[in-house]
């Protein structure tokens, strides 16, 4: 049986789609190589231009893929199947050990179809996150991904509480902190706002806004809708927008990249983007991870959402979740109001060293040791 014994030929194997997988993964498989665990990484190609992954790669220190399966975009169904094939005679080929996949997109959600069906063991990073909005796609990735993991990485503890709730054993649940503050931790250096902020021809104040989910560009009205809150905003501070290539068309459509003061850019690499939320007065998005990114850089954030899978970013961060009518009054606050800092202590064990928490509890699991929760913290100090 797969995973009770560990010698020279056993593999791990991460899927990855889309830029958040890029960050989340790369200090997992930075601790695993210092433990000498052979691996690769299956890039599906759901994020698939260069300035959407291949510069990830390079920013993150990736090693090249073993496999890249260039599904592209399309709706969810079609995108989905075609992940599943593809994803199938990889897996096949390769004959994993464990397969390691991260949040909630759809290759997320394909990966951890086909290992159930060939009975391949499965490991979940950034498990038990919920908005229980079953409205959004990325909700139902969540819990059919949970409901099928072996092995559960929770990056809070309200997941904990989650996935206690929806009967997932104890013993698959590991509180081990956010692999994508290791990978800010270990940018922090590089994180300069000045030659980006230069190249782009921006001012020294600015925001930084990004926008892509479905319920806030699929459709025309919701997208004119925001785009008139975002452009109330850039009345008040001029606004940089990298767009996301899933609501290019809409927003342009609705009038965004014809709004004053507005400055709209092709996606930017992991440095760059980081660097320019770094040196924002602001930021309004509708992202996870730029929720958890704004909370550690002190930044303000504004999240265009009626409710966040990342509460933590509230009670210990600086989000604020608002709806587009109420987004320019926020933004006039947060801009008057200025750095902020996140409130009380920032979240259990986001400190840089969840990769190899989670790398500990994969090799004790390869080779057959049945780590604990409890014996998993007392090993990650």
């Amino acid at each position: 049986m797969k995973g009770e014994v560990m010698g020279d030929n056993v593999l791990v194997l991460h899927v990855l789609g889309a830029r958040p997988n890029f960050v989340k993964a790369a200090p997992v498989v930075r601790a695993l190589g210092e433990l000498g665990v052979r691996q690769g990484i299956i890039h599906t190609g759901q994020h698939y231009d260069a300035l959407m992954s291949d510069v990830f790669f390079a920013d993150l220190g990736l090693p090249d893929p073993v496999a890249n399966l260039g599904v592209g975009s399309g709706s969810h169904a079609r995108q989905t199947a075609a992940l599943l094939v593809g994803l199938e005679d990889t897996f096949q080929e390769h004959d994993p050990d464990l397969v390691v996949v991260y949040g909630d997109v759809n290759s997320t959600l394909a990966a951890i179809l086909v290992c159930a069906k060939l009975g391949i063991k499965t490991a979940h990073v950034e498990a038990g996150l919920r908005s229980f909005d079953r409205s959004m796609p990325e909700e139902v990735n969540r819990v059919v991904t949970d409901s099928l993991s072996d092995l559960l990485f929770a990056t809070s503890p309200d997941a904990l509480s989650h996935l206690a709730a929806e009967g997932v054993p104890a013993s698959k649940v590991h509180l081990v902190g956010n692999p994508m503050i290791d990978s800010l931790f270990s940018a922090l250096p590089s994180l300069d706002p000045a030659p980006v902020v230069e190249r782009l021809g921006l001012p020294e104040r600015y925001a930084v806004a990004t926008l892509h989910r479905p319920a806030n560009v699929d459709t025309r009205e919701a997208a004119r809708e925001l785009v008139s809150a975002v452009l109330d905003v850039a009345r008040q501070i001029p606004l940089v927008v990298p767009i996301h290539p899933r609501g290019r068309t809409r927003l342009a459509e609705a009038g965004l990249v014809d709004g004053p003061s507005v400055r709209v850019v092709d996606p930017l690499g992991y440095v760059d983007f980081l660097s320019l939320v770094r040196g924002a007065a602001l930021v309004v998005t509708d992202s996870g991870g730029v929720q958890e990114e704004t909370t550690m850089l002190g930044v303000p954030c504004l999240t265009v959402r009626p409710n966040t899978e990342r509460p933590v970013t509230i009670t210990h961060g600086t989000n604020r979740l608002v709806t587009p009518a109420l987004l320019p009054a926020a933004a006039e606050k947060a801009l008057a109001d200025g750095a902020v800092t996140p409130s009380g202590e920032l979240p259990p064990l986001w400190d840089g060293a969840a990769g190899p928490r989670i790398a500990r509890v994969i090799s004790a699991w390869l080779k057959g040791d049945n780590l604990s929760p409890a014996a998993q913290g007392a090993r990650s100090e």
